[in-house]
């Protein structure tokens, strides 16, 4: 049954008198205790925050003071106190509320400083379960949500990037804060005790292997401000989840513009991709271009994977996203300045490619400390309208499958080779992909087509189209390897990869037309190879 409301219509100003501070961060604190005391605030506090703020010889009250009740079972109760909880939701303008604090020798609060314990922290850096567990806040999330209900009469501060605007709200009015301060403070105050219970909930699925839990959150926290979405009409921010995988979201910005929301998104795209070769087989480039690759390389050096990816299409690699999967040197780098480029990410970058990179300003220079694992979980998510779509990522690994020869005659080891390089390109082109390759390069790529056939035929033409570019007798995908993310369901898609000069083939299969599909590769003498594992991507 709903509570209805008695409508006592809220102040605008409420001077600040008593103020609780209970923290776990202590950034900021004492700056923020000493402008209470000069505003004449009354100071209660608990635990570490009280002893911080009595050595800087501020005044400060002690809540068990308040209360009449020591901190017990290790500090898990001290603030779950009638005399606390009635400070925080008393309705001062209520005359039944204002008979109860006379009754009961409570007096109200006006602020509250509160943020919560390391929980997320701790999950992050790998804390065994008991110490995870300890530091899920009790008392915390309970003081900021009473709080922040009672906003009419209470101010909640969460966050201590939020000191100054309250120290100035203080000064500016002779120790009052607004209403309009306070709504602002409280819907702040409950988006981070929901972002804190998503990481809770979801640290509690991770740990008990629930891969589907009744009732699922996303939570993040805002890291920027975009200028716009996708579109300049749209508006957008990033936010970060606390997941410490390596990319766009924990990398540093070295040099360059602030990052787009298309920067971000096929940043994402180009690192994830790259993630797939791991660095000690060797340097691999990936260039990235509206979330599809346009080229991918292997090679003995960075810079030859580098120029080996570009060739693959140079036109569409024009403002794209260069992802690499060493650090980042100084012959690549004076290789990639010569092309306009959007982003560069790499592990690491040397400082001489620093100043390289330093000739183009704008160019988004990102270290990101450290590659993906590919073989990871973790969960990814899209909206759609009214609801919510998460799955686990993507981690099927082609070294990881039993590939099973389906024709006649079995893929040379170069072709077996290139296979499953192609095949780890086409799991990050959206569907359905074709991907075409040769000694360890993408030879073209086909993208988003709706026909499996067209996206064949489009990766054909664009490697004629970089043959010509490059001055070569004939393209690639003569003599290539082909990959398809999804089984061939007719016989024309895989015709038109032959037609293209493939002469093996790595699909799923699992079509009901298999059996022709596979005389086709026999009657034109194509190896061909099934995974068993699709990756439809969109």
């Amino acid at each position: 049954m709903a509570v209805v409301s008695k409508k006592i219509p809220a102040p605008d100003r409420i001077k600040v008198r008593t103020a609780l501070l209970s923290v776990s961060d202590k950034t900021g604190i004492i700056e923020l205790a000493q402008a209470l005391v000069d505003h004449g605030v009354r100071l209660l506090s608990t635990g570490g925050t009280h002893k911080a703020i009595a050595a800087a010889g501020l005044p400060v009250t002690d809540v068990s003071e308040v209360t009449g009740f020591p901190e017990i079972m290790d500090g898990r109760v001290k603030t779950l106190h009638p005399t606390v909880h009635g400070g925080l939701l008393a309705i001062r303008d209520d005359e039944e509320h204002a008979a109860a604090m006379k009754e009961h020798g409570i007096d109200g609060i006006d602020l509250a400083v509160i943020n919560l314990y390391p929980f997320e922290e701790v999950r992050a850096a790998g804390g065994d379960y008991p110490t995870t567990v300890e530091n899920i806040d009790i008392g915390g999330p309970a003081m900021i949500r009473a709080s922040a209900k009672n906003h009419a009469y209470v101010t909640i501060v969460t966050d201590p990037s939020d000191y100054p605007a309250l120290i100035e709200a203080l000064r500016s009015d002779e120790g009052h804060t607004v209403y309009a301060f306070r709504q602002r403070l409280a819907a702040k105050a409950y988006a981070r005790t929901a972002a804190y219970d998503t990481a809770i909930s979801n640290w509690f699925a991770e740990a008990l292997d629930i891969e589907i839990p009744r009732y699922r959150t996303i939570g993040g926290v805002l890291k920027e401000e975009m200028r716009y979405g996708e579109n300049p009409h749209q508006s957008a921010g990033f936010y970060v989840t606390g997941e410490k995988r390596p990319g766009v979201a924990t990398a540093t910005l070295i040099q360059g513009k602030q990052l787009s929301y298309n920067n971000i998104n096929d940043t994402d795209g180009a690192y994830e991709l790259i993630g797939e070769f791991a660095p000690e087989n060797g340097p691999a480039c990936a260039i990235i271009k509206h979330a599809n690759p346009c080229g991918v390389a292997v090679a003995p050096t960075l810079a030859e994977a580098y120029r080996q990816a570009l060739a693959c299409d140079s036109t569409s690699a024009f403002g794209g996203i260069i992802a690499l999967n060493q650090t980042l040197d100084a012959e690549t780098a004076e290789e990639i300045v010569k092309l306009f480029t959007e982003v560069i990410i790499a592990p690491e970058v040397s400082e001489e490619a620093r100043a390289i990179i330093a000739r183009k300003p704008n160019l988004r220079l990102l270290a990101a400390g450290g590659l993906p694992d590919p073989r990871s979980r973790g969960l990814t998510a899209k909206t759609v309208a009214g609801g919510l779509l998460v799955q686990t990522r993507d981690n099927g690994m082609v070294e990881d499958l039993d590939l099973r020869v389906v024709t006649k005659r079995a893929p040379t080891e170069q072709e077996l080779a290139d296979l499953k390089f192609a095949f780890k390109v086409a799991k990050h082109v959206k569907s359905n992909a074709v991907v075409y390759a040769k000694n360890g390069q993408t030879a073209g790529i086909g993208a988003g087509q709706m026909s499996r056939i067209d996206s064949a035929r489009i990766a054909g033409i664009k490697a004629e189209e970089a043959a010509k570019a490059m001055g070569w007798a004939e393209p690639m995908t003569k003599g290539s390897a082909v990959a398809s993310e999804a089984f061939f369901p007719f016989a024309d898609g895989l015709l038109s990869a032959i037609a293209a000069g493939a002469t093996a083939v790595i699909q799923p299969g699992g079509s009901m037309r298999d059996e022709e599909v596979i005389a086709a590769a026999d009657e034109h003498g194509v190896a061909m190879v099934f995974t068993g594992m699709r990756h439809f991507r969109h």
